[in-house]
């Protein structure tokens, strides 16, 4: 970037979003102080008046389309909410054939496959990216969920030892990755990993979960200046309305009179799949259709080679709202969900659900009003029974849960993220550090900051 370019970019960076700069910069630093964003609350903006409501917004993600999961539904809802909404996004990520979306630019770099989840590719960051961010000149980074290629947005957001950009970071939790371990027999690592999220989290202005649990959890682990964001549901998609005769008889595998139990994901290892076949052996007769694929397909499929279960595939859009819509009780065994958007659409669609009570899951159903939460196997398949031979219950638990779920709309959900961004870039501005230890520091903490410039000067040598 030349010194003129800098130049410019440095002046709207600060002119853009504050009336002047006096002593209300302190004012709003006290009210900080006071403020416990680690308990979820939000920063009141008060001393700060917006002249340009517009932002420009970066945004790095390790998946994003075509592949298909919760974390690509939350961001392309959420672009497409900000587009309406008059912000710029750019959007970071694996090479995936996607050149842009919602009229944004995806910057896709080049990826391989992650040898215990094919359907994940992994990028590396390159330098090229620093000339494309200061051509665009966002006001903030959004990185969701940081690995590999969200480094390149932790070191070009700063600190005191980062990138020339310096500018405010916003990161956003969606997988528990350290309860993922124990899926894949890598449980050991889970102390380390914890060091390893303390380490990227810590850059950022704001790290937001997308439920009460996974907050409680970063908390407890060390990582501070954490606040709520919940996902969104589209209602008008998902409705009791798309029942389909047609889609019925093809999830039943033409057997539509019987009972039929919906799961909707992913079929890897931490979806605890393999326990459904308690759930229906519990209730003969009962059919279960799993919609979405993954890298235990084959072993699902042996594992319940024999029992009326129908393999659907990836659904999509109308199809998808049509199977929620088409099905009797929807079912989630998963323990690791942070938040779980699939059992929101089919509380949208009206179905009543089956859910381990674990993870967020808990957070958006009202046990015996709009859902059933279970903690065994026998417990859901007696609860799947009582239901399955009461239809006006199971009506009504549908009409609850599609009403709460109507309640959670994308639109409301990108309005708080993007005030979120405000708080982020006020915080930024306001020249206070919310990513540095006030304490003196030991030995140790003397000695891990030697190893982090060691590590910024290595990753300056790759992204100047």
């Amino acid at each position: 970037m030349s010194i003129g370019s800098m130049e410019s970019y440095q002046n709207r960076a600060h002119h853009c979003h504050l009336l002047r700069e006096d002593e209300r910069i302190f004012i709003f630093a006290l009210e900080v102080q006071g403020t416990n964003l680690r308990d979820g609350c939000r920063v009141t903006l008060s001393g700060f008046t917006a002249l340009d409501s517009n932002m420009r917004i970066a945004l790095f993600t390790e998946t994003f389309l075509p592949k298909t999961d919760g974390i690509v539904t939350t961001l392309c809802q959420t672009i497409r909410q900000l587009r309406q909404l008059g912000h710029e996004v750019l959007i970071f990520s694996p090479e995936g054939g996607i050149r842009e979306f919602e009229g944004f630019r995806v910057v896709g770099m080049k990826s391989s496959a992650f040898p215990l989840y094919p359907e994940l590719r992994l990028a590396l960051p390159r330098a090229s990216m620093r000339s494309i961010l200061s051509d665009f000149m966002p006001d903030i980074l959004h990185i969701a969920d940081p690995a590999l290629l969200g480094i390149a947005g932790l070191y070009y957001g700063g600190g005191p030892h980062g990138g020339a950009l310096h500018l405010p970071v916003v990161v956003s939790y969606h997988t528990d990755l350290p309860q993922y371990l124990h899926y894949y027999g890598l449980g050991f690592l889970e102390p380390h990993v914890w060091k390893f999220l303390r380490i990227r989290h810590r850059r950022a202005a704001i790290n937001l979960c997308t439920s009460t649990l996974m907050v409680a959890q970063l908390r407890e682990h060390g990582i501070d200046h954490v606040a709520l964001w919940p996902g969104g549901v589209d209602a008008d998609l998902f409705r009791p309305e798309r029942r389909s005769a047609e889609m019925r008889n093809r999830l039943t595998q033409g057997e539509p009179d019987a009972p039929l139990l919906l799961y909707v994901g992913r079929l890897s290892a931490e979806k605890n799949l393999e326990s459904l076949r308690a759930w229906i052996e519990g209730n003969p007769g009962v059919r279960l259709a799993l919609v979405g694929d993954g890298p235990r397909r084959t072993h699902l499929e042996e594992h319940f080679k024999g029992l009326p279960v129908h393999f659907a595939g990836f659904l999509h859009k109308e199809e998808l709202a049509c199977a929620y819509a088409s099905s009797d009780i929807f079912v989630m065994p998963s323990r690791t969900e942070t938040l779980g958007l699939v059992v929101l659409e089919a509380m949208s669609s009206g179905l009543p659900v089956v859910a381990a009570r674990a993870g967020g899951i808990p957070e958006m159903i009202q046990n015996e009003v709009s859902g059933l939460l279970v903690d065994t196997e026998n417990e859901a398949a007696m609860r799947i029974g009582e239901l399955l031979q009461s239809k006006p219950r199971r009506t009504a638990i549908g009409d609850a849960a599609r009403t709460e779920a109507s309640r959670r709309t994308w639109r409301c959900a990108t309005k708080q993220l993007v005030d979120f961004y405000e708080q982020a870039i006020a915080l930024s501005q306001a020249g206070r550090s919310l990513m540095q230890d006030s304490q003196p520091m030991g030995l140790r903490a003397r000695s891990r900051k030697a190893m982090g410039r060691a590590t910024v000067f290595a990753l300056r040598k790759l992204l100047p």
